[in-house]
């Protein structure tokens, strides 16, 4: 029996559908992945038969909780420090065509959405979630930083979420994403057989997909938790760098966020310092960057990043050996160099 695609292609009416095909993987994109999708989008873009392209995940687990960052690793373990670039580069080319394409993309963001899941996502022009989808940019978790375009659409957020994502890489669930700016509609997952049903009958003609989509029921969620932190994410993650932030939060007394400021503190105290603090300064410059600059600049750092970065430590410690115990360098926030720092920023040219 022939070995299913990773990438399951068809054409169904006036609409292009692609669908992540690793379930058991939760659809984590490799090399291959990514070709056969940007191969064809570029395809249907010149396609008049097709008039939208639908993007899913296989399974009620997964849209796509991100790259496969594992066998990246074993590659670069094994010498081959070219495969990591190969990959980010072609994954970064790819989420960009997403963002211009000519044709409405509708990403049904079903179940985990971390990471390179968020690149696509983020990049199409229709975003749907159900009350199972937790969408996030845990990248600092395993000495990484937000990648795929975070720098433009994290640091675009309201105030300074997009900063308190990107720097402690926290899940959120479907009320909070709404709430954001992350996705457009939220459907309870009951109703996907629904939505099947309108893009088999969608002629592109009588109204818009978004709009065909927007009447269908919304999902009853309960009150964004992100409004009520807003005004201490605001607070606590404007200050100037990594320590600040943490000294900030240490001295939260308000009672409605002391819990809250605890809990993000165990976070901070949880992730590669150095990876927080990249993240934070690649969040502020990519605020006035085009979104072909913050690609370019994830891509610039990424090149230095197995070298010089925690992303080694990171996934020996939680994905390859499990034992949880990263040892970060520098393994304190108060032992980073802001001049090391910096040098990783230093020969990008916009």
């Amino acid at each position: 029996m022939p070995e299913l695609s990773p990438v399951l292609i068809e054409q169904r009416g006036q609409i292009g559908h692609l669908t992540l095909n690793r379930p058991a993987g939760l659809n984590a994109l490799n090399l291959e992945m990514v070709r056969l999708l940007h191969r064809q989008l570029l395809a249907w873009a010149e396609d008049s038969t097709i008039r939208a392209v639908v993007l899913r995940g296989a399974g009620e687990r997964a849209f796509c909780a991100g790259g496969d960052i594992r066998s990246t690793y074993d590659s670069y373990l094994a010498g081959h420090a070219d495969a990591a670039d190969a990959f980010f580069s072609e994954e970064y080319a790819l989420d960009a065509c997403l963002h211009a394409y000519p044709k409405p993309v509708l990403a049904i963001m079903d179940g985990f959405v971390l990471g390179g899941g968020m690149g696509l996502g983020q990049g199409s022009s229709i975003r749907v979630i159900t009350e199972r989808s937790r969408l996030g940019m845990p990248e600092t978790a395993i000495g990484y930083f937000p990648d795929v375009g975070g720098s433009y659409f994290l640091s675009r957020l309201p105030g300074e979420l997009g900063t308190y994502l990107g720097v402690t890489g926290q899940h959120i669930g479907a009320a909070d994403a709404l709430y954001a700016g992350l996705a457009d509609h939220c459907l309870d997952s009951s109703q996907l057989a629904s939505l099947d049903q309108l893009l088999d009958q969608f002629d592109g003609y009588d109204s818009s997909l978004q709009e065909q989509i927007s009447q269908l029921p919304a999902c009853d969620l309960p009150a964004p938790e992100l409004a009520s932190l807003k005004p201490a994410i605001d607070l606590h993650f404007s200050q100037p760098d990594i320590a600040a932030i943490r000294a900030s939060l240490a001295r939260e007394q308000r009672p409605e966020m002391v819990d809250w400021a605890h809990r993000t503190l165990d976070i901070i105290d949880s992730r590669s310092p150095l990876a927080m603090a990249v993240t934070l300064e690649l969040l502020r410059r990519g605020r006035a960057l085009p979104l072909a600059d913050c690609f370019a600049l994830e891509l610039h750092l990424g090149r230095q990043w197995f070298e010089k970065g925690n992303i080694m430590e990171g996934v020996r410690a939680l994905l390859v050996d499990k034992d949880k115990q990263p040892r970060w360098q520098p393994a304190h926030i108060d032992q980073l160099d802001p001049a090391a720092i910096t040098a990783l920023f230093a020969g990008f040219e916009r």
